[in-house]
């Protein structure tokens, strides 16, 4: 457990592009964005991670530019992050740039050795007894 001390926190303090926005004209909608090619590279291991970060969130006056967005996330390419920071990181984000009335980030992470992850983050963040498991 030790190594993976060292590697906890890989990939939070990395410099990446601003993700710029554009002013929102309507109220009380949702917006949802896909992004099928997602890639980084484990922390600990050096291998690369393939996955689905798909961002949903209720704009409040400013709503996210699509190409900075793109810039944004192909910097985590090269990026040595393990999927539970990268979600988190890339949720605290998309906060940071357009202050939505609410967020979900959810990365859905291709097969290694047979194990598939799913990692979701909310904004705004719930205390631990709120959170509720949905059945699969």
């Amino acid at each position: 457990m030790s190594d993976y001390r060292k590697f906890s926190r890989a990939g939070l303090d990395a410099k990446l592009p601003e993700i710029e926005c554009f002013p929102n004209s309507f109220r009380d909608y949702e917006i949802t964005i896909s992004i099928p090619e997602y890639t980084s590279i484990c922390p600990k291991t050096g291998l690369p991670d393939f996955g689905t970060i798909t961002i949903q969130y209720v704009p409040n006056k400013l709503c996210l530019e699509l190409k900075s967005l793109k810039m944004y996330i192909l910097k985590y390419r090269n990026l040595g992050i393990f999927y539970e920071n990268a979600v988190n990181r890339i949720l605290d984000d998309v906060v940071s740039s357009c202050k939505p009335k609410k967020a979900r980030v959810i990365g859905d992470f291709s097969s290694r050795g047979g194990i598939s992850s799913r990692i979701e983050a909310v904004f705004p963040r719930t205390p631990k007894s709120n959170i509720h498991f949905k059945k699969s």
